[in-house]
């Protein structure tokens, strides 16, 4: 397989599941919204918090409410995260590599594209925006079983399943550190330097504006500074069912959550995202299908490796492979820390398979400075 094409099927799976996956953050962030157990402004920042694209959403915007927040995250075509972004980008991927996709998942894609476009002249700042939202799940659910029964499982399948799992599990990692930007850290959420991009009907909107120097921050970093614990107890802000429920709601693992566990936990939680070995939108399960992809397509054994690529993903499989909630939650700011070492090994682990597979190199030697 030519590594365009390949690198066009990669992609295409990665945006189709990224849309997805915004669209289950921010039908959870409603549940939330409704049931009132966080600050709305703390809340839809959270959100843009979640995906690391605060500085993009903050020069915009400036104040974190539901319609600009719904309205970025769903709709704007400067951002590269927006369901409306990525799904236009995968469409693209689809229509120049016509010949390696089924017909039947063309036109599923086709119909989201359409969709969308339709979904977006209509927008018009909806207070509760389900049904948009349940139409982009479904969509995305019903491409990945239309390729899975449509098309054969060989090199192009395996790309498309490599990329859609690589990207589940980052989302996946993303929601589940949504506790993090529910703390209180006050200076997250100070007033800039310049508040003439704040409402100036709302002084509250003030507590959830950038900092004075988010101009200059790299959008997928976030701050990391020590955050006092709750006052009444041990347990951070977002440690109680409700919120933990929403967590689990995000991925649809409620009920598989509670087969296994039961009550609702913040480490149970936290342990099933993580180490489940056989839901499908757990970080565990999805490298170990992700490996799998990729050592069918280079043809080679668990265990060892011959590029980068299967390097850095069976190092950071293994990693869950052995590893232990209770050395995850360990420390004040254990499993923040734990989600933003897991983000960056994953990254770099995207990162060396776009180089192996898909990065231009030079036909002869290369002369030298």
């Amino acid at each position: 397989m030519l590594s365009r094409v390949a690198e066009n099927v990669y992609w295409m799976n990665r945006q189709i599941e990224r849309a997805e996956n915004v669209a289950r953050a921010v039908e959870t962030a409603l549940d939330l919204a409704v049931e009132g157990t966080i600050s709305q402004g703390r809340l839809w920042n959270a959100l843009v918090c979640t995906f690391g694209d605060q500085a993009d959403f903050w020069a915009r915007h400036g104040l974190a409410d539901q319609a600009h927040v719904i309205s970025f995250l769903s709709f704007e075509p400067g951002n590269p995260n927006s369901i409306a972004s990525c799904l236009h980008a995968a469409r693209e991927n689809a229509r120049t590599v016509r010949d390696m996709i089924s017909t039947p998942m063309w036109e599923e894609i086709n119909k989201v594209h359409l969709y969308m476009q339709s979904a977006a002249q209509q927008y018009g700042g909806w207070l509760h925006p389900r049904e948009f939202l349940d139409e982009v799940k479904r969509a995305s659910q019903l491409i990945t079983g239309v390729a899975d029964a449509t098309m054969s499982h060989g090199e192009a399948w395996h790309f498309a399943r490599l990329g859609r799992l690589i990207e589940r599990a980052d989302k996946t990692s993303r929601v589940l550190d949504v506790e993090h930007y529910f703390k209180p850290a006050a200076f997250r959420f100070a007033p800039p330097a310049d508040s003439t991009t704040a409402d100036p009907r709302s002084q509250a909107a003030f507590r959830f504006a950038p900092p004075a120097d988010s101009t200059t921050a790299d959008p997928h970093s976030q701050a990391t500074a020590p955050v006092a614990p709750a006052e009444g107890g041990d347990e951070p802000p977002g440690g109680d069912a409700v919120q933990w429920s929403a967590v689990l709601e995000s991925a649809s693992a409620l009920e598989m959550y509670r087969k296994q566990y039961g009550p609702v936990v913040r480490r149970n939680v936290a342990e099933f995202l993580i180490f489940d070995r056989f839901f499908p939108r757990t970080m565990h399960f999805c490298l170990i299908k992700a490996e799998e992809s990729l050592l069918a397509i280079t043809g080679g054994a668990k265990g060892a490796y011959t590029n980068p690529a299967e390097r850095r993903l069976g190092r950071l499989r293994s990693g869950l492979d052995y590893g232990h909630i209770d050395e995850v939650l360990a420390g004040d700011e254990g499993l923040h820390e734990f989600i933003d070492g897991f983000q960056q090994r994953l990254n770099r682990a995207s990162d060396a398979v776009q180089e192996t597979f898909f990065a231009t190199r030079p036909a002869g030697p290369v002369a030298e400075a």
